[in-house]
């Protein structure tokens, strides 16, 4: 191993509020902010989110290759439809093309970044232990609703 995931970094026009959004989308907690940069974080330490104002930011636009998303969050729910209601409410958007299939849909946040609610069928391949089995168990991600 060279490394361990410190920190998803994500440029965005407004750090203070596109954080907003994800505090509430995965239940971290703002640790840090000075406008600029703004630092969200689980109560371990070991889930970290860090947004930067950037000053000519253009969002990525879904399958269109002249404005590639340049990162994805993939965040596992337990029911697809209520986590659905959920950031739609938040400010999300589902993103075209998305057709609704079983384990996963591709949404936008409020500045455009894609990312994808994900439940156990869409991460589990057929045949082989879903995440929360065996000896290499995940720890639990909270409300699975």
């Amino acid at each position: 191993m060279i490394g361990r995931l410190f920190s998803l970094v994500v440029d965005c026009p407004a750090p203070t509020e596109l954080a907003g959004f994800y505090e509430k989308l995965l239940a971290l907690t703002r640790v840090e902010d000075s406008g600029d940069y703004v630092v969200i974080e689980s109560p371990d330490g070991l889930e970290r989110v860090t947004f930067q104002r950037v000053g000519d930011y253009r969002p990525p636009r879904w399958t269109d290759p002249g404005h590639p998303p340049q990162m994805h969050v993939d965040v596992l729910v337990g029911d697809l439809d209520v986590a659905e209601e959920a950031v739609l409410a938040l400010g999300a958007t589902l993103l075209e093309g998305s057709d609704k299939p079983i384990g996963y849909r591709v949404y936008a946040d409020p500045v455009g970044h894609p990312f994808c609610l994900v439940t156990r069928e869409g991460v589990t391949p057929p045949g082989q232990p879903s995440p929360d089995e065996g000896p290499e168990r995940r720890p639990d991600t909270g409300d699975d609703r």
